[in-house]
């Protein structure tokens, strides 16, 4: 188990960096594999064989855009999973931090029974309204029936995959970033071998498509999430589930009280997004197949920023709990200055390699010529999205959930949307719209900095 050593330790300049970086990096290969599940789909529908072509009835463009418009809405749905991951982690970082483990398991089994919850609603809304949030989305009578049958087939195991979240987040919060990346490796290795075989019908298998990609998908993630609670109710690094399910309504407002605004960053951002996504499709099927892609490629970058993020959230929770703010502020900056100089090394092969990263993803020469210009941009941005993440991360572990929020409503709908409708005005297509995204995340960088430097955080109660 990777574990946080105490500021004594960590005191000194090498030892300090050594330590986030043990925490951090298994934190990155799990956002590596969480990621990796998406990008695998979208690497098989980017790569429909010609037979498969006939037999679907559909080219690897119309699948790249139902895949997109679907993953849309799982992330949305997946937004309030993550709202209850940021309180099950802060709250067990402060009990690890100061030797209250008992308390520690309290707040898993509360955030599970919340997570199996909402799953469980999930599931019942993607059944019944997936073909009206597709609509919503703007996709076309040839992306429609595809995106609804992804967003269906996905929300079958919405609740075990809820319980990945939660069980994943709640081992970070006591320093186990190790036990997630195994599981997410393990998730990975099921979701590509049945994608593998149901896109394209490989082996004999029946030529599934877009239906195929979901299918490995949902079986992966949902019986990911059953393996985390049997290895939590078996007990791991000091986290252990009771067999007998109690509600503790004090332990849920708690996790409710630290989680619910990142709930709600998440559900502004979401909100100006599906506007945004709107602004993309009508730009037509190839652009917004362009559009999907490079978003997909650049979320490679996003991976070590939240992989450090992860680990500021753990190390600054643990430090405050044991009561020393000036060690947690030092681990946030190791952490920032670690995960900055990785994005930043990923931004500058994104300016340079666009073309070549994009034909890794789908063979259709129109998309990569559609998305070249936007690779460029978003490599450009990649040191704000560093310090935006990474700082974010910190003040959630900090419990000030409340200011991602307000930078999201401010950045997002003050700032994106009008951007976005401006450039389209004037036609500048989809670089214009990536260019507005830019703009956005560096404002957002700026108030993460702001609002850290403030050192309110050293003094919330949680």
């Amino acid at each position: 188990m990777a574990t946080v050593k105490s500021f004594s330790a960590a005191s000194q300049p090498l030892t300090l960096r050594r330590s986030v970086f043990n925490l951090a990096l298994p934190a990155v290969g799990e956002q590596v594999l969480n990621t990796l599940v998406g990008l695998s789909d979208t690497f098989l529908v980017g790569h429909l064989s010609m037979d498969a072509s006939r037999k679907l009835g559909y080219d690897s463009a119309t699948a790249l855009a139902g895949v997109g418009l679907a993953n849309q809405m799982v992330w949305l749905v997946t937004v309030f999973f993550i709202a209850v991951s940021v309180g099950s982690t802060a709250l067990i970082a402060r009990h690890k931090g100061a030797n209250e483990m008992p308390s520690a398991n309290r707040v898993l089994q509360q955030s599970l029974l919340i997570g199996l919850a909402m799953g469980l609603a999930a599931t019942m809304a993607a059944l019944l309204l997936a073909p009206a949030s597709m609509r919503l989305l703007g996709a076309g009578p040839d992306v429609l029936p595809l995106g609804v049958a992804f967003f269906r087939i996905a929300g079958l195991t919405f609740a075990p995959a809820a319980l990945l979240f939660v069980g994943n987040a709640a081992l970070r919060g006591v320093g186990d970033t190790r036990t997630p990346l195994l599981v997410m490796l393990g998730v990975n290795g099921v979701n590509i071998l049945l994608s593998w075989l149901l896109v394209n019908g490989n082996l004999g298998m029946p030529t599934l498509g877009v239906e195929g990609s979901a299918v490995g998908a949902a079986v992966a993630r949902g019986g990911g999430g059953l393996f985390l609670v049997w290895l939590l109710l078996r007990g791991r690094s000091g986290l252990q589930v009771e067999r007998r399910l109690r509600v503790d309504w004090s332990a849920i407002k708690r996790i409710v009280k630290i989680g619910a605004p990142s709930g709600g960053e998440q559900i502004v951002f979401q909100g100006a997004l599906l506007i945004f996504i709107g602004f993309v499709t009508s730009l037509g099927t190839v652009a917004y197949a362009a559009h999907n892609v490079v978003l997909s490629i650049e979320s490679l970058s996003f991976l070590p920023g939240l992989g450090y993020a992860v680990a500021a959230s753990a190390l600054v929770g643990q430090r405050l709990g044991a009561g020393e703010p000036d060690a947690a502020q030092d681990n946030a900056y190791e952490a920032l200055r670690q995960g900055a100089l990785m994005m930043t090394t990923l931004g500058v092969i994104m300016i340079l390699f666009p073309h070549q990263l994009i034909t890794l993803f789908v063979n259709d020469p129109d998309v990569a010529a559609m998305g070249a210009n936007s690779m460029r941009i978003a490599g450009l941005f990649q040191p704000f999205l560093a310090l935006n993440f990474i700082l974010s991360g910190a003040l959630r572990g900090a419990g000030d959930t409340r200011f991602p929020m307000y930078s999201k409503l401010v950045t997002t709908w003050g700032i994106r949307l009008p951007l976005v409708f401006g450039a389209l005005a004037l036609g500048w297509g989809l670089t214009g719209i990536w260019a507005a995204m830019t703009i956005d995340f560096a404002a957002q960088s700026l108030l993460a900095l702001w609002r850290f430097r403030q050192n309110r955080w050293r003094s919330i109660r949680v």
